[in-house]
């Protein structure tokens, strides 16, 4: 397997899981946002973690 694969699917996964909590609760007055925006942030901070390691690993 692929050097930063993992971290490119895991990243993909909670982006998405992130984007859908936050079109869900979207009229909600509370931290719930802040803390999708994180969610959401993590995600993409994986998949682009994972892709430097793919490019920096190719064969």
């Amino acid at each position: 397997m692929r050097e930063g694969l993992i971290p490119t699917i895991l990243g993909t996964v909670v982006s998405v899981a992130g984007a859908s909590f936050s079109k869900n609760n979207m009229k909600k007055k509370t931290m719930l946002p802040m803390i999708e925006a994180g969610v959401v942030g993590f995600g993409l901070a994986h998949i682009v973690l994972g892709a430097i390691d793919l490019v920096e690993h190719r064969k």
